[in-house]
């Protein structure tokens, strides 16, 4: 089912608002060590998806170098980052009008949180891709906790994001299924090597170890899939 991990991942949002309107304000050292664990996670899954590929003979590895590479130009010329970032402050400024109260903050702040992000496009893919949920499943349990928190200093209004994370991922995912019947198995591969480089890069930015700029390499997936398009004619 395409739609599992964007389903688990709506519903453990919902799970940790429930959570965070029964606790008291969590303390921030709490927080830290929880995320840095989550973190350590998600880098274990990247590296899971591209290992295979980087330890194999062939040249899949140097297509998903080649494909950061040329995929990183194009999302540095067309500053992908900075366009979801420019999104995220349209949503806001759209739905402030919408009113100034608690509710409405902290349904803007989460959507955004959870929504405006590589992991959340990744993870859709592999869904629509692969029927594989892992990172959904990684980024629920991410969601989850930080919907604790949230909840916990914004109120229940964080519960109202569930509703554009199941439309936006569940989009992105049923997308991704169509997308599948014109792509071989060798070509999903390197798609998903690329994706665990990327899901590798957003495991840093979750435990603050350094700020990669992930939107901008979003890019390299289907730059992989056109590379490897091109060369499995020639045998590579």
């Amino acid at each position: 089912m395409s739609l599992l991990g964007t389903v688990v991942n709506a519903v453990a949002i919902l799970i940790g608002v429930a959570i965070g309107g029964l606790m008291s304000r969590i303390p921030d050292r709490m927080k830290v060590t929880i995320l840095q664990g989550l973190g350590l996670a998600v880098f274990v899954i990247g590296l899971s998806m591209v290992v295979d590929v980087a330890t194999a003979d062939g040249y899949d590895f140097f297509i998903v170098i080649a494909s950061l590479v040329f995929g990183g130009i194009i999302g540095e010329l067309l500053d992908i980052e900075g366009k979801l970032n420019l999104l995220g402050k349209w949503i806001e400024g759209k739905m402030s009008r919408f009113g100034q109260g608690k509710i409405a903050e902290a349904f803007v702040f989460s959507s955004l949180v959870y929504c405006v992000g590589a992991m959340a496009i990744v993870g859709a893919l592999e869904s629509g891709l692969e029927g594989s949920h892992k990172i959904l499943y990684t980024k629920a349990m991410l969601d989850g906790f930080s919907a604790i928190f949230f909840t916990s200093a914004m109120g229940i209004g964080v519960g109202l994001s569930a509703i554009p994370v199941f439309l936006y991922q569940g989009a992105i995912a049923l997308a991704a299924v169509w997308l599948a019947g014109f792509l071989s198995d060798p070509v999903i591969t390197v798609m998903s090597a690329t994706g665990g480089i990327l899901i590798m890069g957003i495991s840093l930015n979750v435990m603050e170890i350094k700020k990669i700029n992930v939107g901008n390499l979003l890019p390299a997936i289907f730059v992989a899939a056109i590379i490897k398009v091109i060369l499995i004619p020639y045998g590579y």
